[in-house]
């Protein structure tokens, strides 16, 4: 992470946002979103293969939202870096939503960093974002380039709303802070087929982990480590707590580690990250299932047939999602005292996953944030910005209570 040169102000990059990914569900949710709050001297494009449907979409954009008069349409393919090249060098901002983004994904990344592009997308998989910063983290550093991943649920709540949480409290002493997640959402077919395909990669994640360890640089002023303990009762929050080795406890300690102010989350923060259950009996049949799961889609045929209960581009409808819900809620303490904090929306897996996408893209493109370049999270790349951003949008940032 490094201060760097201004280029949002590049007068010969014709567009603002350029969203790679338009034509699936998710990406076409993400482009509602944009259309419909892209500032009004904002410029937008639509990037893919298939002309035509870039097409459909762009005019069903300008159909429902007035005040677009016009979208750019661009060739791109993740097969091709030329395409991609020239995608990086129309934009401040490229937006992806191609996934899984290990098999997708890498060649747009190097792209932008090459060009000094912002970047930001969907990936949960630490694979992939662990050899992306190996890749590109140097690169982007010279060229000004914001490489900002997993900005959806994975793993926008947990890493602004620990954030939210630990400004609430000393900054100058030991901080220790716990995320419970809980939602009603179903899976979603791109989050399916992202996970079976890291899940099926553990030893290359591990290894790619273990590189990223010897090669990034460590503050001398703080620690941040993950904390995983055993399922238990959390009478804070009133559930049962079951340990979650996804991706955003990672991305919330990094936050810590990287922030451009240590007094943030304190000279030492711990973090942890957990499912929360209401009966106990949930807690043993999420473990077992977790680690039956695992064992199982090791195994390429059943790999192949869990991938086929949902297509990758496929998603609920408007009435579900409609029904669906998320909250994460934190116990941060310091210094003897102890916040309990909230960060709650709708449909995690797409509507609000969408918002998020498109508000992390618009905070970089026209925000005043941190003069940071590299590889760099949510909290560290846009943090407080990006909160008004998403509370304005309809995402609840609250504190429930305070105890000594």
């Amino acid at each position: 992470m490094s201060e760097t040169h201004d280029h949002r102000s590049n007068p010969e990059r014709p567009f603002d946002v350029v969203l790679f990914g338009a034509t699936g569900f998710a990406g076409g949710l993400t482009a509602d979103y944009l259309a419909g709050h892209l500032p009004e001297s904002g410029r937008m494009a639509l990037a893919g293969r298939n002309h035509g449907k870039l097409e459909a979409v762009r005019d069903r954009l300008i159909s429902d939202s007035p005040s677009i008069s016009d979208i750019g349409l661009l060739h791109a393919d993740s097969t091709d870096p030329t395409s991609l090249r020239e995608v990086a060098r129309s934009a401040k901002v490229v937006i992806t939503t191609v996934g899984p983004y290990l098999e997708y994904g890498a060649d747009l990344v190097a792209a932008c960093a090459e060009e000094g592009t912002d970047y930001v997308d969907l990936t949960g998989e630490p694979e992939f974002v662990d050899r992306m910063f190996l890749e590109n983290d140097a690169t982007a550093r010279k060229t000004g380039a914001r490489l900002v991943h997993a900005c959806g649920f994975d793993s926008i709540p947990h890493d602004l709303g620990a954030l939210y949480t630990a400004r609430q409290l000393p900054g100058d002493v030991p901080m220790q802070v716990r995320g419970v997640v809980r939602t009603n959402a179903s899976l979603s077919g791109g989050t399916l087929h992202s996970g079976l395909k890291q899940l099926s990669r553990l030893r290359p994640m591990w290894q790619a982990a273990s590189e990223r360890r010897k090669a990034e640089s460590r503050p001398s002023d703080r620690r941040a480590r993950l904390a995983v303990g055993l399922p238990q009762r959390d009478r804070v929050t009133g559930t049962w707590l079951i340990p979650l080795p996804t991706i955003d406890g990672q991305i919330v300690t990094r936050s810590a580690l990287t922030a451009p102010s240590a007094d943030d989350y304190g000279p030492e923060f711990t973090y942890s990250h957990n499912a929360g259950a209401k009966k106990f009996r949930t807690v043993p049949a999420s473990v077992l299932g977790f680690v039956l799961g695992i064992a199982a889609v090791q195994i390429p045929l059943v790999r192949r047939a869990v991938a086929q209960r949902i297509a990758a581009g496929d998603g609920p409808s408007q009435e579900r999602r409609d029904r669906t819900w998320f909250t994460v809620e934190f116990v941060g303490s310091a210094a003897g005292k102890t916040v309990h904090t909230r960060v709650s929306g709708g449909d995690p897996g797409y509507t609000e996953t969408a918002k998020m996408l498109a508000e992390s893209a618009l905070s970089l493109a026209f925000d005043d944030n941190p003069r940071l370049a590299g590889q760099l999270t949510t909290a560290t790349a846009m943090g407080e910005n990006l909160i008004d951003r998403l509370t304005a949008a309809g995402l609840t940032f609250e504190v429930l209570g305070y105890s000594v």
